[in-house]
C-alpha cells in the first residue's frame, strides 16, 4: 500500500496553513471551524495550490514547489467526498456513480446496497443514502487516496450512529490512505487510526485517539477530546501533591507537578457523583454545585454540576434523582487530575 506524504504551506485569509503528515491508513483532522481542516483536503486533491512543500502518493508526486510540479485534480488518484456530498441533481444514482468510473458501477451499487436506487434522483434520497452514493462515486475512481469532508455532519442523530458503523467497516475493508475532516471528536476516534488536532492552521498534536486522551499536548487538545477544563494557580506541596486554587474558588489536588497558572484537566468518566460527600471517599477533590443539566447519551448520562461535567450510568442518575436538580457533589482523585500548560 502506497503512503501519502503531505508537507506544505498554504496561505489562507487570516493565517498560513502548515501541515506535515505521512500515512498509509486513516487520519482524522479535528478542530474548530475555520482552522484550515478542509483546506488540507483541497491542497491534497489539487483544488488549492500551496506556495511551498510537497504532496506525493508513494513515488507519484502530485505537487512539488521546488520542482514546479502541480498536477491537476483529474491527474491525481483521489476520491473526494464533499460535506454536502455534491451529487449531480440531474443524474440518477447510477449515472452519479458512473461519473466516478463506469467499469465497476454495478459492483459498487451492490457493495453499498443501493442497487434498488439505481434509477432514483438524488433529491429523493435520505441523508444516509446520499452518503452511500457519494462514497460509491468516489471509490469508483479506484483512487489511491480517499478524502472525506465532514462525512457525518449532514445526518440526523439516529442515522449518524448507523452510518458511522458502516463507514468504519468500509475504511477498514478498503485500507486506503484516508484523510477525514470532522469537528466531532467522537467520530474521529471511532473512524481513524490517528487523530490530528488543527488550530489556526497548525497541527497541535497527531496521535492515536487513546494517546490524545492519555497525554494531551495542551489544554486545547484536552478540551477537544472531551475533558473538563478549569483554570487555576498551582502551588507544589511537600507531599508530592500540587495544590491548585481554581478561579471558581475551590481547592483541588493533582499528582502532576506544576507551578503558576495552569489548566486543570479531568475527564467526565473519572468523576463520581453523589448528593453528599461520603466521609470514606478516597477522592481528594470535591466540587459542590447545582445540577445545571442532565443529558442522556446512549446508556450514559452527562450531568453538569457547577463548573464540572460528569458522566454516570443511567441507573446512577435515576438512583440519585439528578433530573430534579438541586445540589450535588462531584468527586475525583488527584491521580486523575492533569495539569497542563494553557494553550496559546
Amino acid at each position: 500500500m502506497a503512503e501519502l506524504a503531505a508537507h506544505f504551506t498554504l496561505a489562507l485569509r487570516t493565517f498560513e496553513l502548515e501541515l506535515g503528515l505521512r500515512t498509509a491508513r486513516t487520519v482524522a483532522l479535528v478542530g474548530p471551524s475555520g482552522a484550515g481542516k478542509s483546506s488540507v483536503l483541497r491542497a491534497v486533491a489539487g483544488l488549492a495550490r500551496p506556495h511551498a512543500g510537497r504532496v506525493a502518493l508513494g513515488e507519484d508526486v502530485w505537487f512539488d514547489a521546488d520542482r514546479g510540479v502541480f498536477l491537476s485534480p483529474d491527474r491525481r488518484s483521489v476520491g473526494l467526498v464533499f460535506q454536502e456530498y455534491a451529487l449531480f441533481p440531474h443524474m440518477t444514482v447510477r449515472r452519479n456513480v458512473a461519473y466516478g468510473g463506469a467499469a465497476r458501477v454495478d459492483e459498487y451499487l451492490e457493495r453499498f446496497r443501493i442497487s434498488h436506487l439505481a434509477d432514483a434522483d438524488p433529491g429523493r434520497l435520505s441523508g444516509g443514502e446520499r452518503q452511500r452514493v457519494a462514497l460509491a462515486r468516489a471509490l469508483a475512481r479506484d483512487p489511491g487516496v480517499l478524502l472525506l469532508d465532514e462525512p457525518l455532519s449532514s445526518l440526523d442523530t439516529h442515522t449518524k450512529a448507523a452510518v458511522r458503523v458502516e463507514l468504519q467497516e468500509l475504511l477498514h475493508e478498503f485500507a486506503l490512505p484516508t484523510i477525514l475532516v470532522t469537528h466531532d471528536y467522537d467520530d474521529a476516534a471511532a473512524l481513524a487510526d490517528e487523530v490530528g488536532v488543527v488550530v489556526d492552521g497548525k497541527l497541535r498534536q497527531l496521535a492515536a485517539p487513546h494517546e490524545l486522551v492519555a497525554n494531551p499536548a495542551d489544554t486545547f487538545v484536552a478540551s477537544f477530546t472531551g475533558a473538563n477544563l478549569l483554570h487555576g494557580v498551582a502551588e507544589p506541596q511537600s507531599d508530592e501533591l500540587t495544590l491548585v486554587r481554581l478561579e471558581s474558588g475551590e481547592r483541588i489536588y493533582s499528582t502532576d507537578r506544576a507551578s503558576g497558572d495552569v489548566g486543570v484537566v479531568v475527564y467526565p468518566w473519572e468523576i463520581t457523583v453523589g448528593r453528599d460527600h461520603r466521609a470514606d471517599d478516597s477522592a481528594l477533590n470535591v466540587v459542590r454545585g447545582d445540577v445545571r443539566s442532565v443529558v442522556h447519551v446512549g446508556s450514559r448520562v452527562r450531568v453538569r454540576i457547577g463548573p464540572i461535567t460528569a458522566e454516570v450510568t443511567a441507573a446512577s442518575a435515576d438512583r440519585l434523582d439528578l433530573a430534579r436538580g438541586g445540589r450535588a457533589v462531584a468527586t475525583f482523585k488527584a491521580t486523575g487530575t492533569r495539569l497542563l500548560p494553557l494553550a496559546r
